[in-house]
């Protein structure tokens, strides 16, 4: 590819598109695994990436599936995909894109990759060819997607170390991380390049609300952390979307009027094991997905799923999900102090029946 830019290095790197989606509220992994490797069909299956510094528990399910490629912008995607299935309903499809243009080529790439339709379909079409292979599994699609892409830069000719590339061209990588075509201020440049961190002076991440850079040659352990902060944010967006639906049907609940008591001991009854089991399934979901990764023995991965977690504001996720599950537990104590209330109030009927009823016999 000829150089645009004569000023600018050729950039020389791999692309990955990724693609989160919930499809069910539980996927028992060793079931999948029996039946993808007993369907014959277009894909290997693996476990997840072994990894020393991070426990998953269990370990997520990785199948590569052979398939057509995709062209964005001129780039065309390997003839693979991979999908990795989380025992907590989520799936991850990923796409590598390998690249090898200048910066300017780079950014236009990046820009149309984020609207583009194209990929967008043929992650959800290999999802469902996959799924398609675990029929009576009870998967249903959600159509919360999460999308996150990561740039990986091998090498740049002419070569300059990371700190150098920075400093050259801070302002392209700025433009990349947010999907812009024209040039950013020094204030929304500054704040794109905040989120970075380096082991050595070989390498550098640069991590961002949509996107991330990594620039390096060994990057799993990273991509895999981006990978799985990704699925934890569209979690976090579906549990939201669930509890406030949840919140809805159980506001429903508590302004219901019954039309008698005795109707009245048949509806709180009713309300209360329903707000009950709206709280245990938000519950469920916000653990599963909150413990399903534990990163030990490596302080620098640590840190890099932090900085991941509050680029992405999964903490804010996390505050606003514990405070409409503390919402719900309260709308729970009000329903179960109505029911109480009201069987108090109906056996406080009784006994007056049962008084007047004794009156009325020993005048008889």
């Amino acid at each position: 590819m000829e150089r645009s830019n004569l000023t600018q290095p050729l950039v020389r790197g791999t692309c990955f598109a990724l693609f989160a989606y919930d499809v069910a509220p539980y996927i028992d992994l060793a079931v999948c695994e029996e039946r993808i490797l007993t369907a014959k069909h277009r894909q290997t299956v693996r476990k997840r990436r072994g990894l020393e510094y991070f426990e998953y528990r269990p370990t997520p399910l990785r199948v590569t599936e052979q398939t057509s490629t995709v062209s964005v912008a001129g780039h065309e995607s390997r003839g693979s995909v991979d999908l990795v299935f989380y025992d907590f309903g989520a799936v991850t499809v990923s796409f590598a894109i390998p690249f090898r243009c200048s910066f300017s080529e780079l950014i236009a790439f990046g820009d149309e990759l984020y609207d583009d339709e194209n990929l967008s379909a043929a992650a959800r079409q290999s999802l469902e060819r996959v799924l398609g292979l675990l029929d009576g599994s009870g998967f249903k699609v959600a159509d919360v997607v999460e999308d996150y892409i990561v740039f990986q830069i091998e090498d740049l000719e002419p070569h300059l170390s990371p700190a150098e590339l920075l400093t050259k061209h801070g302002n392209e990588i700025a433009q990349l991380l947010r999907a812009e075509t024209e040039p950013l201020s020094e204030q929304e440049t500054a704040d794109a390049l905040l989120g970075r961190i380096a082991f050595g002076s070989s390498d550098l991440t640069l991590i961002d609300w949509n996107a991330a850079v990594l620039i390096g040659e060994d990057i799993e352990d990273i991509l895999t952390v981006i990978e799985f902060a990704n699925v934890q944010l569209l979690e976090m967006r579906y549990l939201d979307r669930q509890l406030d639906e949840a919140l809805e049907e159980s506001y429903a609940l508590v302004s219901r009027v019954p039309r008698n008591r005795r109707s009245a001991l048949r509806f709180h009854h009713h309300d209360v094991e329903r707000v009950a089991r709206l709280q245990v399934d938000g519950a469920i979901l916000f653990e599963r997905v909150t413990n399903a990764l534990k990163v030990f023995g490596e302080e620098y991965m640590g840190r890099v799923y932090t900085l991941t977690a509050r680029r992405l504001r999964l903490s804010d996720w996390d505050t606003s999900a514990m405070r409409k599950l503390a919402t719900l537990d309260t709308i729970y104590s009000k329903l179960t102090d109505r029911a109480a209330t009201q069987r108090l109030e109906f056996l406080e009927w009784i006994i007056v029946f049962l008084i007047a009823l004794s009156i009325v016999l020993s005048f008889i």
